[in-house]
């Protein structure tokens, strides 16, 4: 096993932590950061725990002209006996290398890379909140920051993690959401960077995504590109339909996120014997769905909102209201079990659940100093 060194430096200044109940989405950040810099030839080197504070770079780096990045998100939860659990963060960074893979990015070491997020949450564990759907957001991300014009991979890179105390994503909380489905954009295809978590994607749904909000709708729901009828997936989580008792959700077919919720979901689904399948599903059958009685419920799965009762579709001018407006017994079943696995209320019985120990000795050396 491969030792790692991390040098530490404390902040003497700490920041004011937000009330509970004043909690935003992604808002408030924690004293500390952690950084890493890639050089070609030189490979990741000088990883550091450092105070929170501004990055500084070059006007030329490549991230501000070719969008040379990738991010994860994941969360960590404070049970009522004190740990602090994360939810399947290997699978995180499996997903992190499966994009770098795409933008061209240098591979890290992903046990080290959990064991630096473990003791940057011990850092700032303090920061984690408890009062219930609140948690301790966790954004890793990788910039290119070589000072270079010409269009071609980075030599340089800068991995970092900041952390975000942070309440539910949707100011409706559970309360079913309003989503309209997009006919002009289109977000990703297969061979694109659908499957890659770059901020370009995002970039390139805020558009309709815009204009969805000035309808009063919270989310775009995606459609495919080729044929633009095929369902791909709601902008920021991944969609499920349960029709006429199956619970039904697109397969991953090279144009959408494979996410991490998504497939807990699944297993979940699947230890109830609740039948599911994965599958093309094409917007006139959830219409006719609809038409017919059987749309029974419709959610959206992801990190940041965990379950998100879809309580109406808007296309082609069109309202359909699903299960009254109101949250369905399935997705609310979801959503319990997943939050109290999460947080250690329930029984964990997939192994999901990862703790942070009080202390990090497996693959770090730490030198430790105040400032």
């Amino acid at each position: 096993m491969t030792t790692y060194n991390i040098d530490i430096t404390l902040s003497t200044t700490k920041k004011e932590k937000p009330q509970a109940d004043k909690l935003q989405f992604g808002k408030t950040f924690t004293d500390h950061m952690f950084i890493m810099d890639y050089a070609l030839g030189h490979g990741w080197h000088d990883a550091r725990i450092i105070p929170y504070q501004s990055l500084s770079l070059d006007p030329a780096s490549m991230i501000f002209h070719y969008g040379q990045s990738v991010f994860e998100g994941l969360k960590a939860y404070l049970t009522e006996k004190d740990q602090v659990l994360l939810f399947r963060p290997d699978q995180n960074f499996k997903r992190f290398n499966i994009s770098n893979d795409r933008l061209c990015i240098p591979h890290l070491d992903e046990d080290f890379a959990l064991e630096a997020l473990k003791q940057l949450i011990q850092i700032d564990r303090e920061w984690i909140p408890t009062a219930a759907g609140t948690s301790l957001y966790i954004r890793p991300f990788i910039i290119s920051t070589e000072p270079y014009l010409g269009v071609a991979p980075s030599t340089n890179y800068q991995f970092i993690i900041i952390l975000s105390p942070v309440g539910s994503y949707y100011k409706e909380g559970l309360a079913p959401i309003k989503i309209s489905v997009e006919s002009e954009y289109v977000r990703a295809v297969a061979g694109g960077t659908g499957t890659a978590k770059t901020g370009g994607n995002y970039a390139s749904s805020l558009k309709a995504q815009q204009q969805s909000g000035d309808k009063g709708y919270s989310q775009v729901l995606w459609l495919d590109g080729v044929n633009r009828k095929y369902i791909e997936e709601v902008g920021s989580m991944n969609i499920f339909f349960k029709i006429d008792g199956e619970v039904v959700t697109p397969m991953v077919n090279g144009s959408i996120l494979e996410g991490i919720t998504r497939k807990s979901i699944l297993q979940l689904l699947r230890y109830w014997d609740i039948p599911v399948s994965e599958r093309l599903i094409s917007i006139d059958e959830i219409k006719q769905a609809y038409a017919d009685g059987k749309l029974e419920e419709a959610f959206g799965t992801g990190t940041a909102a965990v379950i998100a009762p879809v309580g109406e579709l808007f296309w082609n001018d069109e309202k359909m209201t699903i299960n009254n407006g109101q949250t369905g017994p399935v997705s609310q079943k979801l959503y319990d079990t997943l939050t109290g696995i999460q947080t250690g209320t329930l029984e964990d019985p997939f192994g999901w659940v990862v703790e942070v120990p009080s202390e990090v000795e497996s693959l770090l050396h730490s030198n430790v100093i105040t400032r």
